[in-house]
């Protein structure tokens, strides 16, 4: 299985942005392409999001998945971090399975929906799958992937990257 994570987005350093549906950047994504060239996946699966959709229909007929979207900020979408209250962002650090911010999600429920997901794609030749999506969702399943349990304070997978999965094992 194949973990692939958009591109940067057109978006400024220093927003907070998840389920806010940015376009993609203009960096070429030439390279990733190279990287999967001779990758024939079987099931090929993209957040709705445009700046993960834009990627996935240049590698193919994408299935959308709702379930693959980043985690939902609620009121903090589209904000600048430094202008989210410190006091917040503690709580959250303190406790990310249970704390949403105000109008959003709780890294348990990013968890809940990414685990349903991987569920279902394990009956799907999951060797053979592509999976574009964010940091978050990333995370999650590749925790899934290698049978550990899952880390949301764990850095994620770098805007632009790919990471293989086989047997529960990260490859390269």
């Amino acid at each position: 299985m194949a973990l692939l994570r958009h591109l940067p987005t057109a978006l400024p350093a220093g927003l907070c942005y998840g389920r806010l549906d940015v376009p993609p950047g203009p960096a070429d994504p030439a390279p990733l392409l190279r990287a999967l060239r001779g990758f024939r996946p079987a099931v090929l699966v993209s957040s709705p999001a445009r700046r993960c959709l834009a990627l996935a229909r240049r590698l193919g007929s994408a299935t959308v998945d709702a379930r693959l979207l980043e985690l939902d900020f609620g009121a903090w979408e589209g904000r600048p971090w430094d202008g989210v209250p410190r006091a917040a962002l503690d709580r959250w650090a303190a406790d990310p399975w249970g704390f949403a911010p105000p109008g959003g999600e709780s890294g348990a429920a990013l968890v809940a929906r990414v685990t349903d997901f991987h569920a279902e794609l394990r009956g799907k030749r999951p060797g053979t799958c592509l999976v574009v999506a964010h940091g978050g969702p990333l995370k999650v399943l590749a925790d899934l992937l290698r049978g550990r349990p899952v880390d949301l304070l764990a850095p994620a997978q770098p805007m632009g990257s790919l990471r293989w999965f086989e047997d529960g094992r990260e490859q390269g």
